[in-house]
């Protein structure tokens, strides 16, 4: 296995100079962009699109615009998680080339695949930030744009898959207070009530294991914090909580079953993201399939158990969407995140052959 860097004074990656996908795709992952630090991606989005001769520009939350055919808007997120992974190229064996770094596969294989497509297709862009924290750019761009024809997200799907649905979003923070006591009392602690609510919690929402995970409910508990308060007079618990809300659900329906199971404590609920369920059969999901088979691809109809923009864009824009990009979704933030150049090629022609056809009068 041959392998080559990407830092400034050591060999550039080997990748043909007509491909501007992977050219771009390099910048992109050069450059990190963790949630909130997006402006050096932005800048370099915006340089490719101005490069080409269309207008770009970055609005006031940070968000890439480059408006221009509304019969589809292409659109990715420019933010990763953290971590660092050493930026390079590794050729194997059979040829292929692998670019490993954070945010190749989440979502710069997909950012960089869609910028290329609307350059040479001509449709509108955004490159939204924030997307991995509380989607403030995608927020932002429903907020301010009038809805487009067609919707394509920039995710990892396979060059050969097309999502179409993603779980919602329930986040909320439990808060309970009790009297101080001796711990041979029998009466219920504020750490007790919050535990007590969190079974019951679970119990209302269990499944059996044969139900797939994007039909099911699941809870998950991401913080606690419980004890003695600083005056040693009560016992205080909160407890931070999402729950991931099927398209059988609204994210309302599932808090009025949450809340139902209060005994004792309070639930502030901040975050509620609608789930998402498209059909294959729109305009969007019809050029996909076939652009996908003209590739001599067979085409994959995925559901994620998570949420993206998506999600966003379905709740406000009344059209029809998918999300696609190259990349194997299990690599998202993962140490070893990694993404076939070959495969960004190829969804790059997928891009172009199926944004023409919804592009056509």
């Amino acid at each position: 296995m041959s392998e080559s860097t990407v830092d400034g004074d050591e060999t550039e990656p080997a990748v043909d100079e007509d491909e501007a996908a992977r050219e771009l795709l390099v910048d992109l992952v050069e450059t990190p962009s963790v949630t909130g630090d997006e402006d050096g991606c932005a800048r370099l989005l915006v340089d490719f699109f101005e490069a080409h001769d269309r207008e770009a520009w970055i609005d006031e939350v940070g968000n890439v615009r480059a408006p221009a055919d509304d019969g589809a808007l292409l659109t990715s997120h420019i933010d990763t998680v953290p971590g660092d992974i050493p930026v390079r190229v590794e050729t194997g064996e059979d040829g292929d080339d692998q670019l490993w770094g954070r945010g190749s596969v989440d979502a710069k294989g997909a950012l960089a695949a869609l910028a290329v497509a609307a350059v040479r297709t001509g449709a509108s862009f955004a490159g939204v930030v924030g997307e991995e924290v509380d989607s403030r750019g995608s927020l932002h761009l429903v907020a301010d744009r009038e809805t487009p024809d067609a919707v394509v997200n920039g995710e990892p799907s396979g060059w050969n898959g097309i999502t179409l649905g993603y779980r919602g979003l329930l986040g909320g923070t439990y808060v309970a207070t009790s009297e101080s006591g001796h711990s041979s009392r029998p009466e219920n602690n504020a750490i007790q009530d919050a535990i007590d609510w969190w079974n019951r919690v679970e119990a209302e929402f269990g499944h059996d294991e044969w139900v797939p995970v994007f039909e099911r409910v699941t809870c998950k508990p991401t913080e606690f914090e419980g004890g003695s308060s600083a005056d040693g007079l009560s016992v205080e618990a909160t407890m931070d909580v999402q729950l991931r809300v099927p398209p059988e659900y609204s994210t309302d329906q599932v808090r009025e079953l949450a809340d139902g199971h209060l005994a004792n404590g309070t639930v502030h609920w901040y975050d509620a993201v609608e789930p998402v369920m498209e059909s294959p059969r729109t305009p969007v999901g019809r050029a996909f399939r076939g652009a996908i088979r003209r590739a001599g691809g067979d085409p994959r109809l995925l559901r994620k158990t998570g949420t993206s923009d998506m999600n966003v864009y379905a709740q406000e824009w009344n059209c029809p969407m998918v999300t696609y990009g190259p990349g194997d979704s299990d690599l998202d933030h993962a140490p070893d995140e990694h993404i076939s150049l070959a495969e960004v090629d190829r969804a790059v022609a997928v891009l172009e052959d199926a944004t023409e056809r919804l592009l056509e009068p």
